[in-house]
């Protein structure tokens, strides 16, 4: 066998590369690449969701929660999140959040001042995808 052969293994019938197939091949493999970085963008883009989570002093009562909520919701770029499917009083006191990924730190701040205007908001917490899981 001459070093730059391929060994032959029995029982696999390969192609040889040709004028025909050439390009075809160019267009699987840039095809493949397209997909992968597509995948690591959306990946990137999982990865990067910020939001802020309000803290309520104890005893308020999902009423008050969804005013803060209704309160706050004209800021730019920082949108309230989707409600939790299943409410109950203390599912909507403890999941009153805002999506801060494309907020500004204008924004975050026009937030933050909104909400104090609110007695029963103690507070808030920003958290994102890396305070996510166990």
């Amino acid at each position: 066998m001459r070093s730059a052969e391929w060994p032959k293994v029995s029982g696999v019938r390969v192609k040889p590369l040709t004028r025909s197939n050439g390009p075809a091949a160019v267009a699987a493999a840039g095809l493949i690449a397209a997909l992968g970085l597509t995948g690591c963008a959306k990946m990137d883009a999982a990865l990067a969701q910020q939001w802020m989570v309000v803290n309520f002093s104890p005893g308020t009562s999902a009423a008050t929660a969804l005013q803060v909520r209704t309160g706050c919701s004209h800021i730019e770029n920082a949108p309230p999140l989707a409600l939790p499917a299943k409410r109950t009083a203390a599912t909507l006191v403890y999941d009153i959040r805002f999506d801060t990924t494309k907020a500004s730190p204008a924004n975050i701040a026009e937030l933050q001042i909104c909400l104090q205007k609110f007695p029963s908001v103690q507070g808030v917490t920003p958290q994102d995808t890396g305070d996510e899981g166990g």
